[in-house]
């Protein structure tokens, strides 16, 4: 009896990509002084916020301690800054302040930013960007 040939095994390649964990903060909706068009100046407009973080894993355990820790309430608190500072006329501009504040966090290395104006027409519009240190 003559035996099959050996089937041959692929080789597996092992990723080079960096390691990352992700933080997240979803469907955060503020009442926010943002539009281009007459009717959008001197009121608020209802705008759903979510961001997702990618970070570094910290070096050793955090030991439970929040100081060590990308915090979600940094994404909630720098959101409401930004939007406590003037009018912003476009959806981008709100998107590219959120996402430069999240990536001024050390452990930070990629975001992603969805805005969304809501009472614009029916349903939701809007914009979503991804950003990464290192990149321009």
């Amino acid at each position: 009896m003559s035996r099959a040939p050996k089937a041959r095994v692929p080789k597996v390649r092992i990723s080079r990509t960096p390691t990352l964990d992700r933080v997240f903060m979803h469907d955060l909706v503020l009442d926010a002084e943002i539009g281009v068009y007459t009717n959008e100046k001197g009121v608020t407009q209802r705008v759903r916020f979510s961001v997702d973080v990618d970070v570094k894993p910290a070096k050793g355990a955090l030991g439970d301690d929040i100081a060590q820790a990308f915090d979600y309430d940094t994404i909630i608190h720098g959101i409401k800054t930004i939007l406590g500072r003037c009018h912003i006329h476009l959806v981008e501009t709100v998107a590219e302040q959120i996402a430069e504040h999240c990536l001024a966090h050390p452990r930070a290395a990629r975001v992603r930013v969805r805005v969304e104006k809501l009472d614009k027409e029916p349903g939701a519009v809007g914009v979503e960007i991804v950003r990464a240190k290192g990149r321009a």
